[in-house]
């Protein structure tokens, strides 16, 4: 069911109503709760899996020049919370260590409830940058080869925040500072964007969205380049800017869930097999460290996600 706040506004914007149609669609109604098409990342054969934040697999064709074997698959989300729920809802993935720039997994750990070896949130006080409000790639590639001589029996998940905004240029502001406002009511630059309500075009924003992904792809590499094993550089969604939508042919922006378009779930899949496979083994989770919900709270907010 709608609130009477959503009707209103899907009334008042035809960019809204003409989104959340889409989403019925491709949801089959509601009947499915995450792209049914995707890939299972668990089960396919890889020691280390490097997340791409929102990289559409067009723009990590035309940018990317990593070592490896360049594939696509289709992600089960188009989100990321969804992403995290279908991959990893109540699964017992003790063999394998989450390294993480994102703070969605701890947001809704309880209810996607996976059993991870261990979890390092790389957003916390030490890996958070201020000036970008965001984690820095290099910062997510010295948590994971901290954590790699920590756990050196042990799949890796190494989470980047990159090319999510906000991005990490010098040029733009349109990405940032939006919660500095009091008036403020929490919509990030893609929601203002599908409001009509910010002037920025599609080409500023694509260029800032590759200038980040080309900022962060030479720290994905030396990560590559350290760990041992099978290595797989993929995303959990991508992004829309612009495009339309289908099957009703609004202009989309951003990543919302349950749309199941092209730009939106189909992900690159570069493997990457020079290194020599190491010995994984299962053994019982880690005690997580306890983390302020304010901190959290703020670190979503910062990077565009709503309460």
């Amino acid at each position: 069911m709608y609130e009477f706040s959503q009707l209103r506004r899907g009334l008042e914007n035809p960019n809204l109503f003409a989104r959340e149609a889409n989403r019925l669609y491709h949801r089959r109604l509601n009947t499915r709760e995450y792209n049914e098409d995707g890939v299972d990342v668990m089960a396919e054969d890889w020691d280390n899996l490097l997340i791409l934040d929102a990289c559409r697999y067009d723009m990590f064709e035309a940018n990317a020049n990593l070592p490896g074997r360049l594939e696509s698959r289709e992600s089960r989300g188009s989100a990321t919370v969804e992403f995290l729920r279908a991959n990893f809802t109540n699964r017992d993935v003790r063999d394998t260590v989450y390294v993480t720039a994102n703070p969605q997994l701890h947001r809704n750990f309880d209810r996607i409830d996976p059993e991870f070896h261990a979890i390092e949130n790389v957003w916390l006080e030490d890996g958070w940058d201020e000036q970008y409000q965001t984690v820095l790639p290099e910062t997510t590639t010295e948590y994971a080869l901290d954590a790699a001589e920590e756990y050196d029996n042990k799949r890796f998940i190494v989470h980047y925040i990159q090319p999510h905004y906000p991005f990490i240029t010098e040029e733009t502001s349109f990405d940032k500072g939006y919660l500095d406002d009091p008036e403020s009511d929490s919509r990030d630059f893609w929601g203002r964007k599908m409001e009509s309500e910010l002037d920025v075009s599609a080409t500023e924003i694509w260029q800032s969205y590759t200038e980040t992904l080309n900022r962060t792809l030479p720290h994905v590499e030396r990560l590559m380049d350290e760990l041992d094993g099978k290595t797989v550089v993929t995303a959990d969604h991508g992004n829309m800017v612009g495009e339309r939508a289908t099957p009703f042919p609004v202009r989309e922006w951003g990543h919302t869930r349950g749309m199941y378009t092209d730009e939106l779930v189909r992900v690159p899949w570069l493997v990457d097999d020079r290194g020599e496979r190491r010995e994984v083994v299962a053994e019982d989770a880690t005690e997580s460290e306890a983390v302020n919900d304010d901190v959290v709270a703020d670190r979503l907010k910062q990077l565009g996600y709503a309460e």
